[in-house]
């Protein structure tokens, strides 16, 4: 068998993963031509400053300015540059001219995704991007096709590694929000405006990717109920704590039914208590975990290291690995199904329970009130906690747990509760996932 050509390799960005992924590149030459059955030659890597500083070594005769020029001689185009434009632009250039793209851009692939699949699909060309959801943990491929004869019922999964840190450090180590996020900063792992991380938006685009593959829907990211984190307190840790379980920033995607029968998705991203004996309640630190239930295969769980220059470039190339081979042995690009079009459901109908803490009125028939909104909403207590601050002077607190109940339900029990001359302050509110 004569020896394929060598496959001319595009890198765009050189931060800390495309740096790694360019270095790789170089230093394992040999093995990922054995592996690919061509050698994969480094034709340029593409900044915007060629002066800057960076992560690796690299000759400086591969930096080039010219993307779109670099782009065109391309045969394998890897996108590391991040953000939309011009990311999207020379992406779309790139499969236009035949060559596959892989990328970690998720907020390209969360708000484009149809339209770069689309452009794909129409030349044959292949699109990749399994590390633009959880870094290093392989969970594109398994959703799409490894688990592709199942039917995914449910994902749910630590996304970000920024807010699970946060988090992380507040239950184990009783850290305030500030303490912790000064903490994750200082270590790297928030941005100097955490906005994206702490508000839920990265994970929002990772649950819209997630969602898309596992249910064959796309899913819009502005179709993803979002919270944050930023609300959080040491009393909300500690309460939990007591209770046996933890808050995680989860994203959760499942197929269900709205009280109309319609069969449809949900994704959603929030803070929400699960039990420790949970085995997302055991992710610490700066890990990424995705838990996925499918009818077949039954529980699965993906775990690692959702970040870092070196852990993602691995997803990266596994991924360039997979478009290089396509080049040797022919054939289109391997594409993923997205066409079940199952209709996106508002929150609202979402089967949950909730734990709500209120500072109630101590006195006589507080429990009757309270247990005659949970009643007129259809919501059912399963436990009930009270206990009289020693310093307050005619309050208690409740804390309170419902069994499952539809979203919409649930909060307007809570809007009542708001509401009651009983009650005087809603502490808390926090959604229980995992039968938590």
């Amino acid at each position: 068998m004569n020896a394929y050509r060598d496959l001319r390799v595009a890198v765009l960005g050189c931060g800390s993963v495309g740096s790694q992924v360019a270095r790789l590149i170089l230093e394992e030459g040999d093995e990922l031509a054995a592996r690919v059955g061509a050698r994969l030659t480094l034709v340029g890597i593409a900044v915007r400053d060629l002066d800057a500083p960076r992560d690796a070594e690299l000759p400086r005769e591969l930096f080039t300015t010219d993307a779109e020029r670099l782009v065109l001689d391309a045969d394998v185009v890897v996108e590391l540059m991040g953000g939309i434009e011009p990311a999207r632009s020379l992406i779309v250039r790139a499969l236009e001219g035949g060559a596959d793209v892989v990328t970690a851009n998720k907020a390209l692939i969360a708000a484009h995704g149809p339209e770069l699949r689309a452009a794909s699909e129409q030349v044959g060309a292949q699109l990749s991007y399994e590390a633009a959801v959880a870094g290093a943990i392989p969970i594109i491929r398994p959703l799409e096709w490894s688990l592709a004869g199942d039917r995914i019922t449910r994902v749910m999964g630590i996304v970000n590694g920024s807010t699970n840190y946060i988090l992380d450090r507040m239950d184990r180590f009783g850290d305030t929000a500030e303490d912790a996020m000064r903490v994750a900063a200082d270590l790297g792992f928030l941005e100097a405006d955490p906005t994206l991380d702490v508000e839920g938006y990265d994970a929002a685009q990772k649950a819209t990717i997630l969602a898309s593959i596992a249910f064959h829907t796309e899913v819009p990211v502005d179709k993803v109920h979002r919270e944050g984190i930023r609300e959080i307190t040491a009393e909300q840790i500690e309460t939990a704590k007591n209770a046996g379980s933890v808050i995680k920033l989860l994203a959760v995607a499942e197929r269900l039914s709205a009280s109309d029968g319609t069969q449809g998705v949900s994704a959603r991203v929030y803070p929400a208590l699960i039990s420790r004996d949970h085995p997302l309640a055991a992710v610490h630190e700066g890990k990424n975990a995705v838990f996925v239930e499918a009818e077949a295969a039954g529980e699965l769980m993906f775990y690692g290291a959702g970040a870092g220059g070196v852990e993602t470039a691995s997803a990266v190339l596994g991924d360039l690995v997979s478009a290089a081979r396509r080049h040797v042995v022919g054939g289109p690009g391997m594409l993923g199904s997205n066409h079940a079009a199952l209709p996106i459901l508002p929150v609202g109908e979402v089967t949950t329970a909730y734990q709500v803490i209120l500072e109630v009125r101590d006195q006589a028939g507080v429990l009757a009130t309270i247990a005659g909104l949970l009643a007129q909403h259809g919501v059912s207590a399963e436990s009930v906690e009270q206990s009289v601050p020693a310093d307050a002077e005619g309050t208690a607190t409740l804390v309170i747990g419902t069994h499952r109940a539809r979203e919409a339900d649930l909060a307007a029990m809570v809007d009542d509760l708001r509401s009651s001359d009983v009650v005087t302050s809603v502490v808390s509110v926090l959604r229980r996932e995992g039968n938590a």
